[in-house]
């Protein structure tokens, strides 16, 4: 992009720069630190120039937005056509109170729904199973059932608002679910808009909310993608998520690079079942955190759709330019908010949520300052919505596209971001590839090492954390706590009675008998699973039938 002769005299200005400028302005005015460092603990330079970005080709590396390699995004115009949808995560007790809640973001002005679940609900248990005690309404909503989802939907135009569901183990389940309620409510399963998050390779990395061992998840997850690309063909199948990889305590170019190896995975998976790369890959969609470093968030993005595009398009042969497009949902680092001076988090969120926008990100969730302490009240979750709006109508950073690319710290940045994740592929490729890679604890204890790392930084002052090593305050807390309906147990409780008192006993019985049959065999299990729901089946009753054939998954200890 430079010429020879241009980078030779920048040199020797660089050059004449260190030794005169620069040594006269640090005898003056010393630097803050020994050295500078990212989030992520990667060294960063004084001063950016060309010469960083020498060997950038401007056609290969950055070309142009909505071309190939789609480094400066996914679409031509960006923000300017369409802004991201804002999808407040949101979930908590019961299905009544969700449904409020649904509907009150949606008067606020989100775009889009995004449904937090219940612990019991992630593993796969119903409310009232001996195993799901004091899990109630905690982390999100309660569904057991049909019925439950059918309230949580309830008067939310399904063929109008695209739905996000952060579910994986039991995603099939939840999303056959979803499907029934909106055919309860007449809407088609081709009018449907949404996406399940579906990523178990993650769950076995980093979040451990596992059910099945990995082969037999891998399946269900290929049975989503098939059923979906057929019938479903407006939902993302899978969401192939860095953001709980990012919370575990990874760094951005871990975050990067065991997220796209992972959706690669799923590829050759999609793939072996027999299917064309092009029917599937692209409703694949991808979640990543954005955390406090701002440009080192926005590389990581620009990254991740050039890696995503030249791997699709040159080592799986993908021939749709569609099958190419990395498009991805953000969340805010929620383990970046802290407990402490809460009210700081705004501007930690504000600061997440635009790297994330000038990063080009299709979706967006804003954290509540007070999800440290306690899920968002209607007041926290109103700023946290608040936020994303003024971005969008006052900022002006949506109003042209890729701003920041050709900044030399930019570009470098994302080059740097690229090279260190093609260095864990080849590492992950040697170990056997994504799965014996997993088994063999690669990913988590480079995970729990970035995360000793970042720990110690914190405790011996090297970072600071307003709040928490700096600026200390001894005051009590202000804010207003959320508060759920004490009665919520005992009414969902009783719900559940009543669905398997009123149901047809015969017809749950013999769903769930062709539902063991397919595990057993090779069909896709999705069919089967909605005969379920239709009967009103339960989610614990569901994955009891899975973990007969299946069985359950316990983690090696490495250690």
């Amino acid at each position: 992009m430079f010429d020879r002769s241009f980078l030779d005299s920048l040199r020797q200005a660089l050059e004449r720069w260190n030794s005169t400028s620069l040594p006269k302005a640090l005898a003056s005015l010393p630097e803050r630190r020994a050295a500078f460092i990212t989030t992520s603990s990667e060294p960063i330079n004084r001063l950016y120039t060309p010469l960083d970005i020498a060997d950038l080709d401007y056609e290969r590396d950055l070309g142009l937005p909505g071309e190939f390699p789609f480094t400066r995004g996914i679409h031509p115009t960006l923000h300017r056509s369409k802004l991201w949808t804002m999808r407040m995560f949101a979930g908590f007790g019961t299905a009544e109170e969700t449904n409020a809640r649904f509907k009150y973001l949606l008067d606020q002005g989100q775009t889009g729904l995004s449904i937090a679940f219940d612990l019991a609900t992630l593993m796969g248990y119903d409310t009232d199973q001996p195993e799901a005690l004091g899990e109630f309404g905690k982390c999100g909503v309660a569904v057991s059932s049909l019925k439950d989802m059918e309230i949580l939907l309830d008067g939310i135009p399904l063929d109008r608002v695209s739905t996000s569901m952060t579910i994986n183990s039991p995603a099939a389940i939840i999303w056959a679910m979803y499907i029934v309620a909106a055919e309860k409510q007449g809407v088609r399963p081709e009018q449907l808009r949404g996406t399940i998050q579906n990523d178990i390779l993650k769950e076995f990395i980093a979040q451990k909310e596992f059910i099945f061992p990995p082969e037999p998840s891998m399946r269900l997850v290929v049975d989503t993608m098939e059923y979906g690309s057929r019938h479903v063909p407006q939902w993302n199948t899978i969401s192939i998520s860095g953001y709980h990889i990012r919370e575990a305590g990874s760094t951005a170019a871990q975050e990067l690079a065991f997220t796209l190896a992972d959706g690669m995975e799923y590829v050759r998976w999609g793939i072996a079942r027999g299917l064309d790369v092009d029917e599937f890959a692209p409703r694949l969609s991808f979640f990543f955190n954005a955390h406090n470093d701002f440009f080192e968030e926005i590389a990581k993005y620009r990254a991740a759709r050039r890696i995503w595009a030249r791997e699709m398009k040159e080592t799986f042969k993908a021939r749709n330019p569609r099958s190419w497009l990395l498009r991805f949902h953000t969340q805010t680092a929620g383990v970046s908010l802290t407990a402490q001076q809460p009210e700081n988090n705004v501007v930690r969120v504000t600061i997440q949520a635009l790297a994330a926008v000038l990063g080009g990100t299709q979706s967006l969730h804003t954290n509540s300052l007070d999800e440290a302490l306690a899920l968002p009240s209607e007041l926290a979750v109103t700023i946290a919505l608040r936020t994303q709006q003024i971005i969008a109508e006052e900022s002006g950073v949506a109003n042209t596209v890729d701003p920041l690319g050709g900044s030399f710290f930019v570009e470098a940045q994302t080059n740097r971001m690229e090279q260190l994740a093609y260095e864990y592929f080849r590492r992950i490729e040697n170990l056997g590839g994504v799965i014996p890679a997993i088994e063999k604890g690669f990913f988590q204890s480079e995970i729990a090492d970035a995360a000793y790392r970042y720990q110690r930084e914190i405790d011996e002052g090297v970072r600071k954390i307003v709040g928490v090593n700096a600026y200390v305050e001894d005051k009590p807390l202000t804010i207003p706590i959320l508060e759920m309906d004490p009665q919520g147990y005992e009414r969902q409780v009783a719900r559940l009675a009543e669905v398997r008192r009123t149901r047809d006993a015969g017809r749950v019985g013999q769903s769930l008998d062709r539902l063991r049959l397919a595990c057993q065999g090779t069909e896709n299990v999705m069919p089967y699973l909605l005969d379920c729901v239709r009967a009103y089946a339960t989610l614990g009753e569901m994955v009891g039938v899975m973990k007969e054939v299946f069985g359950t998954y316990h983690e090696p200890n490495w250690i």
